[in-house]
């Protein structure tokens, strides 16, 4: 544990001990030794003991982040500008018009979204959530039934897992940044993969050559230079290829921090995104509070893009975050509060900022959007693509 950070409570020093144990027995099975990507899914994952598995308060300001849509409704709202434009074009073409949001945090975004929506008129047949966390289904469903008229609540359903077809609007906000990552490391030898064994302290890292032939092959293109170490995730791949596979027509809008390939694996970022988040304090340890802390890996939009094209997507476009709710009239919503109804319109102003500013959150965001059959010009892509970086 890092000293100058705040001292876990004797249940989650529990907790975590629990996680460790269970890792432990899955590192014996697997021959004393587990890649990093096995460790990043046990540790977010496992029932009742991963991060996102167990109880703890997560998202927010008394939490260990804070999510676009907890900083500000303006961000639920402006994207309800994009939803309601891409629902109204499905209605038009008789289609189901859904929305299925993965992983839903506190169901903020989701309560602000509907009830912008509902002031458009635009409302979904249904609002699917597709949750991993038992928890956080339990708090999505206690703030949705607390904030939502009963005809609106009525269109919201939990999956358990992804629907054979959908049509309408797929939307992930920072979802992709809590995949399991492989960590790789570029050596004179080869490629070596780095993974953890147990020893007397708990977990220790641990480096093999890399026997996956996937791994090796894109790495191979990289032109990596020795010692260079940095991520991989696969999992990217698989998920936007199953929710390529469902979707029928429709969008599916994806909003994370990244960068395109060529930037991610610059020669000067030569250890990676590796990042832990606990109780609002950033730092790069992964092996210390387990099942206490997020863990997460910035974005190869590249892969995302090559996934969702090479599985029968339209690629909308890719923008940063500022851009697209530009784009999609954060400043007209802004505007129709007086400036002179400071009691409205100061605690709106800053929290904009955050989501736009260059320094804050406005271009290390970015957004990615694919469509199908679904050929309309996206209000939120109407400027500022950078599909041309990928």
């Amino acid at each position: 544990m890092h000293s100058s950070f705040p001292t876990p409570d004797s249940d989650a020093v529990a907790h975590s001990a629990a996680l460790l144990a269970f890792i432990q027995s899955l590192i014996a099975s697997n021959g004393g030794w587990i890649n990093f990507a096995q460790l990043m899914d046990a540790a977010l994952y496992t029932p009742r003991l991963g991060y996102y598995s167990g109880g703890a308060k997560k998202f927010g300001f008394d939490g260990d982040f804070v999510t676009a849509s907890e900083i500000s409704p303006l961000f639920s709202k402006t994207i309800a500008r994009q939803v309601q434009q891409v629902l109204s074009a499905l209605k038009v073409q008789n289609k189901q018009a859904d929305i299925l949001e993965l992983g839903a945090g506190t169901g903020r975004f989701a309560k602000d979204l509907l009830l912008e929506l509902a002031k458009l008129e635009q409302l979904p047949t249904r609002y699917m959530i597709l949750e991993v966390s038992a928890h956080l289904r339990e708090v999505q469903q206690a703030s949705l039934k607390a904030n939502l008229q009963n005809e609106i609540m009525d269109r919201v359903v939990w999956l358990d897992a992804l629907p054979e077809h959908f049509d309408g609007l797929i939307f992930a906000n920072e979802v992709l940044d809590a995949l399991p990552v492989h960590i790789v490391k570029s050596t004179v030898d080869g490629l070596a993969e780095m993974g953890v064994a147990s020893d007397d302290k708990g977990l220790a890292w641990q480096e093999k050559p890399a026997s996956s032939s996937a791994l090796k092959d894109f790495v191979a293109e990289l032109n990596l230079m020795d010692g260079y170490t940095t991520e991989v995730c696969l999992a990217a791949t698989g998920l936007v290829a199953s929710l390529a596979g469902i979707l029928q027509s429709g969008m599916l809008l994806m909003i994370d921090y990244g960068f395109s390939r060529a930037e991610y694996y610059h020669p000067q970022r030569n250890q990676g995104t590796l990042m832990c988040h606990y109780r609002h304090r950033a730092h790069g340890d992964p092996l210390v509070y387990l099942g206490l802390q997020d863990i997460t890996a910035h974005v190869d939009f590249t892969r995302v893009a090559e996934a969702g094209v090479g599985n029968g997507l339209e690629l909308i476009g890719f923008l940063t975050q500022a851009q697209f709710l530009i784009n999609a009239g954060i400043t007209e919503l802004l505007e129709l509060i007086p400036a002179d109804d400071s009691a409205n319109y100061l605690p709106l102003v800053a929290p904009a900022q955050k989501l736009l500013s260059p320094a804050e959150m406005g271009d290390l965001f970015k957004v990615i959007a694919f469509e199908k059959n679904l050929d309309i010009p996206f209000v939120g892509f109407s400027s500022g693509d950078k599909s041309h970086t990928l």
